[in-house]
């Protein structure tokens, strides 16, 4: 008989896992709140004009291919992914404009232009950051269930490169000694909702992958990958059941048994997955009295990553900016300060714009454009009212479009538009505290020290997604529900397959 596997929530972690586990034989049930696949991996579409609700970079294209590999397909049959060079325009306050390349000779070129005398810094970033990439690779793909685990080679040799007491910027002033080009190099941090001059050293690796293995796009958007891993899960028996929100989970003897669902049904299974914001489901699926580690005070206690303001815009023209584009304020480093610290509304803010339909004209009406802007802002624990504050926090974005960024006049050619604010976040996508980018990534924080992937509270329960080991980012969460499938598949004493190949032993 197939042994039960239920996944709550339909988000990238909860997606891979469910095509591995399907793909190995298990009965495989997602029960999602939203009516939609994909969490905030997803697309939606106004009038015409199809968005990305979060992700827009694809980096490590890789890690998802082997998710396809060890479920028996290409993933070039279900998806179109394209490169994206230059990888994206940064703006500097002073209205510089700066293209990096994934195109070592290109962006050679760049520097010279623009940074002379950084070439030689820039190839030693490169093959520096190469190797710390291949050890800390290693080390985040490893479980970390118990303190034994800091023994394994893959962590001892990790060790010294991990950042623990050096900052991303001061990594960075290794190479280079312009502050511009610095921030080039660590605006990154921001993908893990950190400071650059907070966040471990060790995350240098993100620019190293950019600049080594380039960013994609997902024709149609990124929505695609969702509905294609959907696709496969349903090919191998699985059952995505949307609109149908978890109450509870069923707790007998510390064992998670099944789960309580809204519409008053019951579904028991052998394994639980929890792919719903890690947070907000422990304060919401878990009744206080089986809670031992992750109380409501701990969660309190634990450090979350910023929020985002969002504007979604369907324009009646196109704008000759390139994909992805960096604005930063005058003053960078203010501003993040403003965010991570003080925990108040930047007057000068730094934004991201993806101008898609400049290589995707399938996401807009011809001669039309989408155009997504992400601003990084507080968290809800800064208590910011929101609902007196976006209508004016979204004029200051709009100015910055006009005058900084390239997007003449673009109030006059909104056709469509969406606004999410951190409250819309914790409210409509249940994201604790708006954090988008879920628990900090400070080292203690992460590795053994982040909510394990077999979770610790109780049996038979696992966690995949942001919240959980490795961390946010598409690729880390494809990599927690490939070591979750496989701490799954450790439990039943089965093999782990690898690409084509099976037979290796799972985790332990």
């Amino acid at each position: 008989m197939k042994k039960k596997v239920t996944i709550i929530g339909a988000g990238p972690g909860g997606l891979t896992t469910a095509m591995l586990l399907a793909s190995e034989g298990y009965q495989v049930n997602i029960f999602e709140k939203q009516p939609f696949i994909g969490g905030r991996t997803s697309t939606f579409t106004v009038d015409g004009y199809k968005f990305d609700l979060g992700p827009t970079f694809l980096m490590m294209k890789n890690v998802l291919e082997d998710v396809f590999s060890r479920s028996g397909r290409n993933i070039h049959d279900y998806l179109t992914i394209e490169a994206i060079n230059p990888l994206y325009r940064i703006v500097y306050g002073n209205g510089k404009e700066f293209y990096p390349s994934s195109d070592s000779v290109e962006m050679e070129k760049e520097l010279e232009r623009l940074f002379p005398g950084n070439v030689d810094g820039y190839r030693r970033f490169m093959n520096k950051e190469q190797k710390k990439f291949d050890l800390l690779f290693d080390c985040l793909k490893q479980t970390y269930l118990s303190p034994r685990d800091f023994l394994k080679k893959e962590f001892l040799r990790a060790l010294p490169h991990l950042g623990a007491h050096k900052s991303l910027f001061d990594v960075l002033g290794q190479y280079y000694k312009e502050d511009d080009l610095k921030m080039a190099f660590t605006f990154q941090a921001k993908y893990l909702g950190m400071s650059p001059w907070d966040c471990p050293g060790g995350y240098s690796i993100i620019s190293y992958i950019e600049h080594a293995g380039g960013i994609h796009h997902v024709m149609g958007g990124f929505g695609e990958i969702s509905e294609a891993m959907a696709k496969v899960i349903r090919e191998e028996g699985g059952s995505i059941h949307l609109n149908t929100p978890v109450k509870e989970l069923i707790i007998e003897n510390n064992r998670i048994v099944g789960v309580y669902l809204e519409n008053g049904s019951k579904h028991y299974s052998d394994y639980t997955v929890i792919n719903a914001d890690f947070a907000h489901a422990m304060n919401t699926l878990v009744k206080d009295q089986y809670k031992k580690k992750y109380t409501r005070k701990k969660i309190e206690k634990s450090k979350f990553s910023c929020s985002t303001f969002m504007l979604y815009l369907g324009v009646d023209k196109v704008y000759d900016v390139p994909h992805h584009n960096i604005i930063f304020s005058d003053d960078y480093k203010n501003n993040v300060e403003e965010i991570s610290h003080k925990k108040i509304l930047s007057q000068d803010p730094s934004i991201y714009i993806q101008n898609a339909v400049i290589t995707d004209k399938s996401l807009a009406p011809e001669n039309k454009s989408t155009i997504y802007v992400l601003v990084p802002v507080p968290n809800n624990t800064s208590l910011i009212d929101w609902e007196k504050e976006k209508e004016g926090f979204r004029e200051k974005v709009l100015d910055i479009l006009e005058e900084k960024a390239g997007l003449t006049d673009i109030r006059k050619h909104i056709e469509v538009q969406r606004m999410i604010t951190p409250l819309d976040w914790e409210k409509e996508m249940s994201v604790y505290k708006g954090a988008v980018f879920n628990l900090g990534h400070n080292i203690t924080q992460m590795l053994y020290f982040r909510p394990h992937n077999r979770f610790q509270e109780f049996d038979n329960c696992y966690l995949v997604g942001g919240g959980t080991h490795p961390g946010s980012g598409l690729p880390t969460i494809f990599e927690s529900g490939r070591i979750t499938s496989d701490l799954i598949l450790n439990a039943d004493d089965k093999p782990v397959p690898t690409g084509d190949e099976k037979g290796k032993l799972a985790l332990t």
